[in-house]
Formats: structure tokens, C-alpha cells, sequence
């Protein structure tokens, strides 16, 4: 019994190393082929994994701070990032000025472009910002986007005060921003409850307006020289006064006569009118004060020896001139 037991398990260890040495062929030998399934006529073929990409505007050509951009120099490319703030069509970059120089082939981003006020600015024209509150701007009822007329209040002196003013400086003027407000922030339907609460709650200390450049001259020298006072017109009503009845006021600056033979120089405009700048006497008379221009240029800046004639000789006009909480009497 104990023999036959000996060799059974004699038996089961030589079965079980020919079983290992059979295991360690088959792992010696490769693969079998497989065989590849059969793809029908209809099924489309698999495509190879591919990554995503995304439609984006870059530049074609270096791109100068400041300047224009034009059509020709942009184009779309397939890109695989997708930059925040980036532009899928050319439409709405053509024409934008970027604030930084610009190379071939970088993507156009919106952070990039030149925004804000400036773009509502058109050509000719200028924002200047002058003072207000709740009186000048029509108790605080002006808004972005209004047309307001400017009227200027010229005081005289208790003696004269038959002599002080009040005239029309610019019509149908155009407001760009009124305290926090502006036209280029405009709130929307959402906030538009919050954003008219936070302007209740601080009281507007400037307005914003579309100047043409050549008018600016007048609107500095009379808020120095000044009240001035907005009145709020209706935007569909296109009026304004004939520049014709009244003669243009003199210059500051005279220009250089035209040499023998050359054409005679039309009037200045734009830009070269307002270089060659306004006086205060001027302004204030019209150019018409009945007096050469020298001798009243001369008596606004010495204002004491033209007084010391006696009140009984008066010389001119008096104006009381407002700058803040100090008064001056110009006599002229």
C-alpha cells in the first residue's frame, strides 16, 4: 500500500513539471495574428485622434500702437488654445487701434484694443470735463448720451451790474459721462435700479462733453471767466444759431502774413484755430469793445493803472471775473 502511494505521487510531480515545461514553451512562442474584422462598404473608416481646435483672429503683419488696423491685415487661423477675449471674425477688429505694438501672427484680444471713452469721441471733436452740480445740470437730471445747450454767466461788478451777461456759448453739445455715468458703462436693464441709487447717493461733480476742438478755447476761458449753466434739449430737435449774424472773435495768436505771390489763406479752422487761442478781453467783448485790441490787452493785465483814473472817468466795461471763491474786476 505504501508503495503503490509513493508512486502516485511520484506520478503527479513528473505530470506536474511536464505541465510547467509545457506553460513555458507556449509563453516562448508569439502571438497568433488577428485576423482584422471585415469592414463593410457602407461604415465609414475610423479617423486617427485628432486635437481640438479654434477659429481665432491674429495679425498678418506687425501691427504699430496707435494706428488703425486694417482689413488686409488680419485673418483667421485654426489654433488650439482659445485665449480669452479673443475674436472668432475680422468684422469687429477692423478699424481698432491697438495700445501696444503687435506681431505677425499674434492673436488679437480685446485687452489689446484701445476702449472706452475715446471711442465715442468722434473726429473734430474733443471730451473735456468741466464742473457741475445739481443747479448747472439741470438738478441732476442730465445723462449720458444727452444734447445740452451751454449757456455762460458773465457777473459784472455791483457798480456795473446793468453791464453782466448771459449768452449762449455751445449749442446742441453732445454729454459723454455725468458724474459716475457714462456712455460708454451705460447700466443695464439689470442694475439699472442700482447703478441710479449709487449716483443718488454721490452727487455728480463733472460733465463730460463732446467739444469741437476749435470751441474748447471758449469753453476754458468762460468757466474760468464764469458760470456756466447746461440746458437739456430734446435730442430730436437739430437748431442752432447762424454763424453767420455775429463776426468771429480775434485771435490770441495772428498768423504769419502769406509771402508775395502766394494765395491768400483761407480763415483758420480745427486744430489751427485753436493753437492760435482766444483772450479773455476778447471773449468777453466780442472783439468789438471799441478800443484796440493792444490797449485792452494792456488793461486786463493791469488792471490797478486803468482803476487809478478815478471811478468818476470809467474806462470800458467791468467784468467780474468768478474763479472759485475769488472774484476780479477786468476793465477793458
Amino acid at each position: 500500500m505504501i508503495n503503490l502511494t509513493k508512486v502516485i505521487a511520484a506520478i503527479l510531480v513528473l505530470l506536474a513539471l511536464a505541465l510547467g515545461v509545457y506553460a513555458w514553451v507556449l509563453s516562448r512562442q508569439a502571438p497568433p495574428p488577428v485576423a482584422a474584422a471585415p469592414v463593410s462598404a457602407g461604415a465609414p473608416a475610423a479617423k486617427p485622434a485628432q486635437s481640438q481646435t479654434f477659429a481665432v483672429v491674429v495679425a498678418t503683419k506687425p501691427l504699430p500702437a496707435g494706428q488703425a488696423i486694417p482689413a488686409d491685415a488680419l485673418r483667421v487661423e485654426q489654433l488650439t488654445i482659445n485665449p480669452a477675449g479673443a475674436f472668432q471674425d475680422t468684422a469687429p477688429v477692423a478699424g481698432r487701434v491697438p495700445v501696444i505694438d503687435l506681431g505677425e501672427g499674434t492673436p488679437l484680444i480685446e485687452g489689446q484694443l484701445v476702449s472706452g471713452l475715446a471711442l465715442r469721441v468722434a473726429d473734430g471733436e474733443r471730451a473735456v470735463a468741466i464742473k457741475a452740480d445739481e443747479a448747472m445740470g439741470v438738478g441732476n437730471k442730465v445723462q449720458p448720451g444727452d444734447f445740452v445747450d451751454v449757456f455762460l454767466m458773465l457777473k459784472s461788478d455791483t457798480k456795473d451790474i446793468d453791464r453782466s451777461q448771459a449768452r449762449l456759448l455751445l449749442s446742441r453739445t453732445r454729454v459723454l459721462a455725468y458724474g459716475n455715468a457714462s456712455v460708454d458703462g451705460l447700466a443695464s436693464k439689470t442694475d439699472k435700479n442700482a447703478a441710479a441709487q449709487a449716483q443718488r447717493a454721490e452727487p455728480a461733480r463733472t460733465a463730460v462733453l463732446a467739444v469741437p476742438v476749435e470751441d474748447i478755447n471758449r469753453l476754458t476761458l468762460a468757466e474760468n471767466s464764469g458760470r456756466l449753466v447746461l440746458a437739456l434739449r430734446n435730442p430730436t430737435d437739430m437748431s442752432q444759431p447762424d454763424p453767420k449774424l455775429f463776426a468771429e472773435l480775434p485771435t490770441a495768436l495772428q498768423p504769419l502774413p502769406a509771402k508775395a505771390g502766394e494765395p491768400r489763406r483761407p480763415p483758420l479752422e480745427g486744430l489751427d484755430r485753436a493753437q492760435a487761442g482766444l483772450t479773455t478781453a476778447d471773449f468777453v467783448t466780442g472783439g468789438t469793445s471799441g478800443v484796440s485790441r493792444q490797449t485792452a490787452v494792456a488793461t486786463v493785465r493791469a488792471p490797478a493803472a486803468a482803476s487809478s483814473a478815478g471811478a468818476s472817468a470809467r474806462r470800458g466795461l467791468q467784468v467780474e471775473v468768478i474763479r472759485g471763491d475769488r472774484s476780479e474786476t477786468i476793465n477793458y
